[in-house]
């Protein structure tokens, strides 16, 4: 049964998700991709604060009536250059697809963080949880602009968890040691 969680998350609520765990979550995430996250990293090294949490997705425009239009995960790895700031500055979710690198896990021990995956090739579904999107900031950057997004039972599942357990890595070895 998936666990329902609210964002932004809290300190507490990161720390008892563990790899593997399905959840619903509702509430406010922000979306940023590649060139989001630099001028986001460029911003902390001025001194200036990062107070939100983040999903990896470039949505395309919304069709009329709608909020949003196609909203699927894109590969995280991508952002593994900045996860590790932005974790440091108090981020505790990121949502997309694909492998981590070491570093960012690392960071996500330290600050208490989850790695959530959603369903790659799923973002016309994914959209229907989505209430509403508004633009924050870098509009320049069109799909790759910070919107602000409200979800509603969004699924998603804990990929890697604030204790750096890893569902890429112990749910290959569970199926390798399950056709033994």
């Amino acid at each position: 049964m998936a666990k329902l969680i609210t964002a932004p998350l809290d300190r507490q609520t990161a720390r008892s998700l563990r790899a593997g765990d399905s959840v619903l979550l509702s509430g406010t995430v922000y979306t940023a991709r590649d060139a989001a996250h630099k001028r986001l990293c460029e911003l902390a090294a001025k001194g200036r604060p990062m107070p939100f949490p983040i999903d990896f997705v470039g949505p395309t425009p919304a069709r009329p009536g709608q909020p949003i239009g196609s909203a699927g995960p894109t590969t995280s790895y991508r952002m593994d250059a900045y996860s590790p700031t932005l974790l440091r500055l108090g981020q505790l979710g990121m949502i997309g697809k694909g492998r981590r690198g070491p570093e960012v896990i690392e960071a996500m021990k330290e600050a208490g963080a989850v790695y959530f995956g959603a369903i790659g090739g799923a973002g016309a579904l994914l959209a229907q949880r989505i209430q509403s999107a508004e633009l924050v900031c870098y509009e320049d950057l069109g799909t790759e602009a910070v919107r602000r997004l409200e979800v509603e039972s969004l699924p998603l599942t804990v990929v890697i968890d604030s204790l750096g357990n890893n569902l890429y890595e112990t749910g290959r070895a569970a199926y390798l040691a399950a056709r033994r």
